[in-house]
């Protein structure tokens, strides 16, 4: 019961930062020096990635209508006039092909050096130093930004190359965790003209695949023999990732309408500062 109690509130703080550019493995990482779960490494560190499909749903929730390609009604696009082509939606389907184009650094990165990658990144000192390094970013690309007119103002405008200028940028994040999947994204579009609403809109549709994949990927890795107990706190983490999820998206989108995103920039340096501090005394009275 308290690892159920324990994932509840690892849902929330999923829900919460998974979307938000402040980094949700930071906070994971802090959060579970204070609520540590009596299960396995190995286990925690599958649900650290898969508890991430609950905040997903939240999105083909929300977005559902610009997300499924299929059905006659509303199509602005149809691959024919007539026939099945009629209920196809071509200009999703531009839409998803340009989405892979952007996953397609942080997939082929992934799936060879995940393991690596996780040995010699997954520490307090690299989450800090990422999430200091993009807050310093989130607030000099906004300085930059500001007045400047987007040039990019609705997802079908995306070309190939912007999705993978974007694509690289969440490679960063791929590779050091603490970045913020998110955060590195919408520094990225914002860099390149993209407006905030199209770079926090394409974030989310990025997170799809993304986070399919490596929840797949953990899982395979983690493989199938789960215990009851381990099946429950997975799918309470999930559920409630996704609740919150539900209510941050719609913060979000509202927020980005009139102000920029450089509270976040600060809080990122905050919270960098005290991961780095609390983990280095912590290291220090291991040494007394």
């Amino acid at each position: 019961m308290a690892d159920i109690i324990k994932s509840i509130f690892l849902g929330i703080v999923e829900g919460i930062t998974e979307w938000l550019p402040v980094s949700s493995t930071g906070h994971l990482i802090l959060v579970d020096e204070f609520l540590n779960m009596k299960m396995s490494d190995e286990f925690k560190e599958m649900f650290d990635v898969v508890i991430q499909l609950g905040a997903i749903m939240a999105v083909v929730l929300l977005y559902w209508k610009k997300l499924w390609p299929f059905g006659k009604k509303n199509n602005a696009s149809p691959l024919s006039e007539n026939g099945a082509g009629a209920y196809v939606k071509k200009d999703i389907f531009t839409m998803w092909f340009k989405v892979l184009a952007a996953c397609l650094p942080a997939a082929v990165v992934g799936l060879l050096f995940d393991d690596v990658l996780n040995r010699l990144f997954y520490n307090p000192l690299t989450v800090s130093i990422a999430l200091i390094v993009f807050g310093i970013a989130f607030i000099v690309v906004e300085n930059w930004n500001k007045g400047r007119t987007s040039k990019i103002n609705s997802i079908s405008e995306l070309t190939y190359k912007t999705a993978l200028i974007i694509g690289a940028f969440q490679l960063i994040a791929a590779v050091f965790p603490g970045t913020s999947r998110s955060g590195a994204t919408i520094v990225g579009a914002l860099l390149i003209g993209v407006s905030r609403t199209v770079a926090a809109e394409f974030t989310f549709y990025l997170a799809i695949p993304v986070m399919f994949g490596a929840s797949l990927l953990k899982i395979v890795k983690f493989g199938f023999d789960f215990t009851g107990t381990e099946i429950a706190v997975l799918l309470t983490g999930m559920i409630t990732a996704f609740i919150v999820s539900v209510v941050v998206i719609k913060f979000l989108m509202d927020y980005i309408k009139k102000h920029d995103f450089k509270v976040f920039g600060w809080y990122r340096i905050v919270l960098g500062v005290l991961v780095l501090a609390y983990f280095a005394i912590f290291e220090t009275s291991k040494l007394v």
